[in-house]
C-alpha cells in the first residue's frame, strides 16, 4: 500500500470517529410536566428570578424546576421544548421554586409556548412534554 493511501485512511477513520462522537454527544430530551404560569404583574407570582422583572404572557418564556434553573445558570437561555409533533424555542427567565412546592420536573410556561404549541384548550395547564438546551 502507497504511503498516501495509508494516510488518507488513517485521516478518514479519525474524522468518522470524531463525526461519530458529535453525534452521540448530542444532548437527549428530558421528559418534563408542562404548566402554565402567568409572569405578568398581578398575575400570581412575583417577579422573575433572573432579572427581577414581570414578563408578558405573549412572549415565549419559562420558569424551570430548581435543578434545571441551576442557580441561575440557564438564564435569558433558550431551550427546545417538544410536544406532540410541535416544537417551539423559549427562553428561561424564573426558576419554579422546589422549596415552596414546584415539583422537581416541571417546565412552567407562559400562555404564548403552550399556542405555539398547538395543545388543545382541554390540556391547558399540564401536559407532558420533553425538552432540550438549544
Amino acid at each position: 500500500m502507497k504511503q498516501s493511501t495509508i494516510i488518507f485512511l488513517v485521516i478518514f477513520s479519525v474524522s468518522v470517529t470524531l463525526f461519530i462522537s458529535c453525534i452521540s454527544a448530542q444532548p437527549s430530551n428530558t421528559e418534563a410536566t408542562m404548566t402554565i404560569n402567568n409572569f405578568e404583574k398581578g398575575g400570581g407570582s412575583g417577579p422573575s428570578e433572573c432579572d427581577g422583572k414581570y414578563h408578558s404572557d405573549d412572549t415565549l418564556i419559562v420558569a424551570l424546576s430548581s435543578q434545571w434553573y441551576d442557580h441561575g445558570k440557564r438564564c435569558f437561555k433558550y431551550i427546545n421544548i417538544y410536544y406532540n409533533d410541535k416544537s417551539t424555542q423559549a427562553m428561561v427567565v424564573d426558576e419554579c421554586d422546589s422549596s415552596k412546592g414546584c415539583h422537581n420536573d416541571i417546565v412552567d410556561a407562559s400562555k404564548a409556548v403552550w399556542k405555539a404549541l398547538a395543545v388543545p384548550g382541554s390540556q391547558w395547564g399540564e401536559t407532558k412534554v420533553t425538552w432540550s438546551d438549544a
